[in-house]
């Protein structure tokens, strides 16, 4: 996906939330933002969003000096995630569809993103989410995939809504491999947080060689490239990867909350509506 207009003054917020969350030094606050801001003018819009993410929190690790930001936040959040995990296995195991319910709770974890202008709450949006209509719903398809499939490559978006993603891979029955990025990167799932999470209780995790808040093919190392395209099925997770992947050539399906004007209007979805979406199938 390319960078739109309206994705300019959203990285700008990024880097201010995230230059406060980093440091009580205003003047390094102010030379992040002017710093980025010199940089956003010179950005090919024909870039995807997680490239330019990639540049604007180098800056702040090399401004601030803070190498994860979110840690707290982060840890935090896993916990709630954690809590909630026996009731969410309860909810699966009443269900008329399991599978389908696990996905819905693995997309109402998708609200657990601190790259976006949104406030959020996990109980309440998973609450919504799990009785809300899909706008994009290609749950056939995914169904037949994974039928077939011997191997699932699952790409990891944020942490705590990792946990929600280990309830949805336990219900897909197949080996998987769980990515998360190489160095912190927003919130996005780590090494450290997929652990957290009881990931690697049930996949194998794998960094994708990345620290661009999202999976750009051509950052990620020969590892996770080789498991991309040799993997029978791929879920990709969140925003992020939607924006680095939704052009990639393989069958692919994406599972998202619209969280933004600008993902929604590039799906043809409403902002917060949920998807479930097949590509090249």
């Amino acid at each position: 996906m390319k960078t739109y207009l309206d994705c300019l003054p959203c990285f700008m917020y990024q880097a201010l939330r995230a230059g406060r969350v980093s440091t009580d030094d205003e003047n390094k606050i102010k030379h992040l933002i002017d710093s980025v801001g010199n940089m956003l003018k010179d950005i090919p819009m024909d870039n995807t969003p997680p490239e330019t993410g990639d540049i604007i929190y180098r800056e702040v690790r090399k401004i601030t000096g803070v190498y994860d930001p979110y840690k707290k936040i982060k840890e935090a959040n896993i916990k709630e995630a954690l809590s909630l995990y026996p009731k969410l296995k309860k909810i699966v195991y009443a269900s008329d569809n399991r599978l389908l319910t696990a996905i819905r709770i693995a997309i109402a974890g998708n609200v657990i993103d601190l790259g976006v202008n949104k406030e959020f709450n996990i109980i309440k949006d998973l609450e919504k989410t799990l009785k809300q209509d899909f706008a994009i719903l290609h749950f056939n398809e995914f169904v037949t995939q994974l039928e077939k499939a011997k191997s699932v490559l699952y790409l990891g978006d944020n942490a705590g809504e990792s946990v929600f993603d280990k309830i949805l891979i336990e219900e897909l029955e197949k080996a998987v491999t769980y990515a998360v990025r190489d160095i912190p990167v927003i919130n996005d799932v780590t090494l450290k947080d997929a652990i957290d999470s009881g990931l690697d209780e049930v996949a194998e995790i794998i960094s994708s060689g990345t620290s661009a808040p999202g999976t750009i093919l051509d950052l990620c190392n020969n590892t996770f490239l080789e498991r991309f395209y040799r993997a029978d099925m791929v879920i990709s997770k969140g925003q992020g990867n939607y924006e680095g992947l939704s052009n990639v050539d393989r069958s692919l399906f994406f599972l998202l909350k619209a969280k933004c004007k600008v993902i929604a209007n590039d799906l043809k979805v409403q902002e917060n509506d949920i998807v479930l979406k097949a590509i090249n199938t």
